[in-house]
């Protein structure tokens, strides 16, 4: 989506004689021109906070929001280039990066966070959660130390797993002996990974489930490929190996590696042939993939409880783990692994949020407004079926009560992302939406921020996840009782119009997550009137054209202007907000609406 407006880098700040959000406006009337209804809804916002609202906060707010627009740009046309076009020039000191945006830039203000409460004084319960993470962490800045021992422990390591044959470190074992003494000793997962959650048949009863896990995603760019094998030599030659390596082996290791991609099946194609989950026994697992030896390997991970043979197990790709075993008979030499270490995380949750201007209750009654706004709009679903409806409310109300018990009371044991992340999920394993504390920062959320704000950034993707919950009926079969002619009509309305943005995006492999975009936005603007502008601020971002393109095939996700752009054109309010004319680049006459 392309724009002929040129994008000017114009510089907002909030003047030190501004005490009063009238004053602000005073002072600024002038320069917030052309666009007076965008500082006029800015404006209101603030002017009708409660005596409560942080004045200081608020200034600081609209300057950020207003800071990233380009007002040369009419918000009908491009509504991504109108509230992000100034947003790049902001951050041009970074133009030599591939990639950055909203999230990358809030992720690294997290982690220079977490690095600060790492560095503070080492006080507190003795041998707590928050003492051992400090103390991991200065043992891995004493670089001096580090330096010291040399390779030594990396050969040791490399020794206790059955050795390296590019250096000749360690002597060679056997294959599963390698993986148990990996999985069991240092919770590390070359190929697959084992864990244990609710039964995908039975949501009640907990059961061991075998997902697969690839080490390595494997890219077309050959530049990217000989810095890879630059490394394997470099870091053979540093562990005794000769300095150009073999090079048959770096080749095998990446040839593997991208034979274990080929066997993967794609989530959707699972959907439609109703293998999305595989109900087995350790027994039968041993049949269809003997290259593991899956009795001794669930013992080590799971020791000291005992296994046998007729063990229930729930697989989530049995093609790939088939395909696996394959792969594994057909080589047994040694292979690089990669070395993962456990971090604990509930104190670090705790200590985190506490800088994020993180509230769970507050977070929790976003939450829950959602949910009722999303309750509401089942009623108005024409291709639903009563039946199916009434279980679609059920699933709701329980979405929320997964969501509080598991992340809001900080239940780490079955995070899959570090709780200073700054990316939201839904967990289909768990049937649950995941937030982690890294999320619940400007300019997604603030304890003091106006709920328009907030619901029009961290509301947006509260709806976005909960409507994943559902993912299931959008899929062909997926709801048999539902009138799926309607269904189907609103689900091609959406895949052409993106497919019709001219970006080469795969509507059908979008679907899901342009489904939830354009669900989400209409969702959260139910439970509040959220300012429009603050809605999109947090997709702002750049992209490198050739990364972009590489994402298309691998990304579920439609590009950042689309997941603007899609939602905001398919959205009656934001047309009358703005006053968009009917046809309209985001006011087009025909909307496409699944929820």
């Amino acid at each position: 989506m392309q724009s002929s407006c040129e994008v000017k880098d114009r510089t907002h700040f909030v003047p030190q004689s501004a005490k009063t959000y009238k004053e602000f406006d005073t002072l600024h009337a002038k320069a917030f021109l052309p666009n007076r209804n965008l500082w006029g809804e800015i404006s209101l916002l603030f002017t009708s906070c409660p005596g409560s609202c942080d004045v200081e906060l608020g200034l600081t707010l609209l300057a950020r929001l207003l800071d990233s627009r380009n007002d040369t740009v009419d918000p009908c046309e491009d509504f991504y280039k109108y509230a992000c076009g100034s947003w790049e020039g902001k951050h041009s000191s970074r133009a030599t990066e591939e990639s950055l945006n909203v999230f990358d830039v809030l992720m690294e203000e997290n982690q220079l966070i977490l690095k600060r409460l790492l560095e503070e004084p080492q006080f507190g319960i003795r041998g707590s959660a928050k003492e051992k993470a400090i103390q991991f962490y200065h043992s891995c800045m004493d670089t001096q130390k580090i330096e010291s021992q040399g390779t030594q422990p990396l050969k040791d390591l490399l020794n206790q797993i059955g050795g390296w044959n590019i250096t000749g470190v360690g002597k060679a074992k056997d294959f599963n002996e390698t993986l148990q003494t990996l999985m069991g000793r240092y919770s590390t997962f070359p190929f697959f990974r084992v864990l244990v959650g609710p039964s995908p048949f039975d949501l009640k009863t907990n059961i061991i489930q075998v997902i697969k896990f690839l080490p390595l995603v494997i890219c077309s760019v050959l530049q990217v490929l000989r810095v890879y094998l630059t490394y394997l030599k470099k870091l053979g030659g540093l562990l005794g190996g000769p300095q150009d390596g073999p090079p048959d082996s770096f080749s095998l290791t990446l040839s593997f590696i991208s034979n274990l991609q080929r066997v993967v099946t794609p989530l959707q194609e699972r959907q439609q042939r109703g293998m999305l989950f595989f109900h087995t026994t350790i027994r039968e697992l041993q049949e269809k993939a003997p290259a593991i030896d899956w009795l001794s390997c669930l013992q080590a991970v799971f020791h000291p409880m005992q296994m046998n043979l007729s063990q229930p197990i729930a697989v989530h790709d049995m093609d790939y783990i088939r395909g696996m075993s394959q792969l594994i008979e057909q080589w047994h030499k040694e292979r690089n692994i990669n070395h993962k270490l456990k971090r604990s995380a509930l104190e670090s949750a705790e200590q985190f949020s506490g800088h994020a201007f993180f509230s769970s209750w507050q977070a929790e009654q976003m939450f829950s407004e959602i949910q009722d706004a999303l309750y509401d709009q089942l009623d108005q679903l024409k291709w639903m079926d009563e039946q199916t409806r009434q279980k679609a409310k059920v699933l709701v109300r329980a979405e929320g009560k997964r969501v509080n018990t598991f992340y809001f009371s900080f239940s780490a044991s079955s995070w899959h992302v570090s709780p200073w992340t700054v990316r939201s999920y839904y967990s289909i394993r768990h049937h649950m939406v995941v937030f982690p504390a890294g999320m619940f920062r400007s300019p997604f959320f603030h304890t003091k921020f106006p709920s328009a704000v907030n619901f029009g950034a961290i509301g947006v993707f509260m709806a976005h996840e909960l409507l994943h919950t559902f993912y299931g009926y959008v899929l062909p079969g997926g709801c048999p009782t539902c009138d799926r002619g309607v269904l189907q009509k609103s689900i091609d309305c959406l895949v052409e119009q993106y497919e019709s943005y001219g970006s080469k995006v795969n509507g059908t492999f979008t679907l899901l997550e342009n489904t939830a975009d354009t669900g989400g936005l209409a969702i959260a603007y139910q439970t509040d009137s959220l300012s429009w502008f603050a809605s999109f601020q947090a997709m702002c971002g750049n992209q490198d054209p050739e990364k972009l393109q590489s994402s298309l095939n691998t990304d579920s996700h439609s590009p950042l202007p689309l997941r603007v752009c899609g939602p905001v054109s398919n959205s009656q309010d934001f047309a009358k907000h703005f006053h968009c004319s009917s046809g309209s680049p985001m006011n087009p006459d025909k909307k496409c609406h699944i929820w």
